[in-house]
């Protein structure tokens, strides 16, 4: 029997057309993130298993992928082995922890805010399936040491823009305030340390519905009046901005602020995108104290884009509380969308050409020729011109080559008008 050559289950391999649409999609949100006075910097991917295992990651911290020791540290032959005999270590399964790392042993080297880009992958050992990977990129800025709801209009603002520049619209951003959520719980009648469950069952509404989340918190063993109150103050049905919220909210200053940040987006977005305040977002994440958003699109049945506020992290590591708000734009479902809507072909940066030759031709002037294309502005690939032309043009243009030109001719073939013959 032959060995399999799948992948492991939960990651793929991309071929080259797939390569080339999301390094361009990385170096558009990227060169979008720079162009916004943003840094951008590095971190390692493994991580301290007891800095994994205490950074509030919600349901992540149960999809940590966990490294053995190495060498000597690793000693099988102990009796009565637990977890931390064999592991010192983990695959970090977001950049925010990192970042939060990285600022504490950096600070004294870095300005204050800190406006930094990170693009890289991270892991998490997902039950396997469609549209769910256990590899992938993620592509996040945040702004550390800025306390002050500005951080946030920033983020928001660069985020959009970054999407438009890469051809998305009629999006919204969904913004809530997990202070505001905590009080309305609490105003509900649920005790203040049960906070986080009703949270968990609540982040399900778009899934189960109302229904499903009563049933839920009744299955927990919460007062039926308790939660009735709750529902009604949940109920998605009535159409209530931030300010109505002020009576379940006990600290005013943050309706006010939330209500500033999204009066600011909306100038700032000019109707070409949304912002709306919804009392139902939750995030998953436990690290978050303030504010949180996403972003959704019609094109994509789950949130493209998220973040939220997280003041407490980097005080975790070294006794100070910094504040820190960041957001991320989901990669895997931009490169998905960008891959596979009919009516968002995805634009590429830079010309695309192929050199034909014939194979009794002088190569260097092959080779000259195509580095006097490039100078012009061409990314060129130079092929042994095939016996059937007209196939080795569709096919060249299937897989994304916008010209063709045949060596000792003068002219360029546009092969985006060969692909609209094909079609």
């Amino acid at each position: 029997m032959a060995n399999s050559v799948q992948p492991v289950r939960g990651t793929r391999d991309y071929l080259p057309e797939e390569v080339r649409v999301r390094d361009a999609i990385k170096s558009i949100i990227l060169r979008s993130y720079e162009n916004n006075g943003f840094s951008k910097i590095q971190t390692p991917m493994i991580e301290d298993i007891d800095r994994l295992d205490k950074s509030d990651g919600g349901e992540n911290l149960n999809m940590i992928f966990r490294i053995l020791k190495r060498g000597q540290k690793l000693d099988l032959t102990k009796e009565g082995l637990t977890e931390k005999d064999l592991v010192d270590s983990g695959l970090r399964f977001d950049l925010t922890l990192p970042l939060s790392r990285y600022y504490a042993n950096n600070r004294a080297h870095l300005r204050t805010p800190f406006k930094v880009i990170q693009i890289g992958q991270v892991f998490r050992a997902e039950r396997p399936q469609k549209g769910r990977l256990r590899q992938f990129y993620q592509c996040d800025i945040d702004i550390i040491g800025d306390a002050s709801p500005e951080a946030e209009i920033e983020l928001i603002h660069t985020t959009a823009k970054t999407l438009m520049e890469l051809g998305f619209d009629d999006f919204t951003v969904r913004i809530n305030d997990r202070r505001i959520l905590f009080d309305m719980i609490e105003f509900a009648g649920f005790p203040k340390e049960e906070v986080l469950s009703v949270c968990i069952t609540f982040d399900k509404l778009d899934k189960i519905g109302v229904d499903g989340v009563k049933e839920e918190l009744l299955e927990k063993g919460y007062t039926p009046s308790v939660i009735e109150r709750f529902v009604e103050a949940i109920d998605t049905n009535r159409d209530m901005g931030v300010s109505a919220m002020a009576d379940y909210c006990s600290d005013q200053k943050v309706i006010e602020q939330l209500g500033y940040i999204i009066d600011s987006v909306k100038q700032l977005g000019k109707d070409k995108y949304k912002i709306e305040y919804d009392k139902s977002l939750v995030r998953g994440m436990g690290y978050y104290t303030g504010t949180i958003f996403e972003i959704v699109s019609p094109k994509f049945k789950s949130s493209i884009a998220g973040g939220g506020r997280y003041d407490k992290m980097i005080g975790n590591l070294i006794g100070e509380d910094i504040p820190a708000v960041g957001f991320s734009i989901g990669f895997e479902r931009i490169a998905e969308i960008l891959l596979n809507s009919e009516d968002m072909k995805f634009r590429f940066p830079e010309k695309r050409l192929a050199l034909l030759y014939e194979k009794g031709d002088n190569f260097v002037e092959v080779l000259e020729k195509a580095d006097e294309l490039r100078g012009k502005g061409y990314d060129v690939c130079t092929l042994v011109k095939a016996k059937k032309l007209g196939k080795q043009l569709s096919s060249l243009s299937a897989e994304g080559y916008e010209s063709a030109f045949i060596f000792g001719q003068e002219e360029i073939k546009d092969l985006t008008a060969q692909g609209k013959e094909q079609e």
